[in-house]
């Protein structure tokens, strides 16, 4: 499979997840690197109306993994840990995640993202480490390779 064709079958696989119909995230993936948008709205906040933790979290997970499996091209990666730092608040706009990698071996990738608001001011960073699974991404929900 071309490097290209596995990004967008990817992109498509991160579309077809169910959990991805509640927050309707876009997503672009390259060599060692994913980035996510989202529109934040009343639906992602805590009672002190501000976005959730989890929606951070979600972001900058799904960007460092994502950028981790796109040198992966047979297996799923799985997070093996994942460390997260929420920085500043925010009430509403865009995030946006930008998830790449920092060092990889035969076994694991090692990835770090940061979450940017509307304004593009860093809210919020994370890393983790990625160990490559006996999963194959092939006939998962939405990997279509053509």
């Amino acid at each position: 499979m071309m490097q290209e064709q596995h990004f967008r079958c990817l992109e498509s696989m991160y579309q077809a997840a169910p959990i991805n119909e509640f927050y309707r995230p876009v997503m672009e993936v390259l060599a060692g690197k994913a980035t996510i948008e989202i529109e934040l709205s009343e639906k992602f906040h805590h009672a002190a109306g501000a976005t959730h933790g989890s929606v951070y979290f979600k972001m900058l997970d799904d960007a460092a993994f994502f950028a981790a499996n796109s040198l992966e091209t047979t297996f799923f990666v799985l997070t093996a840990s994942f460390t997260t730092y929420l920085t500043r608040p925010v009430v509403s706009g865009k995030f946006k995640s930008v998830g790449t990698i920092v060092k990889s071996n035969e076994f694991q990738f090692i990835a770090e993202s940061r979450v940017y608001d509307s304004a593009d001011n860093e809210v919020g960073s994370g890393s983790g480490v990625f160990v490559i699974s006996t999963l194959p991404l092939k006939g998962a929900a939405g990997y279509i390779s053509k």
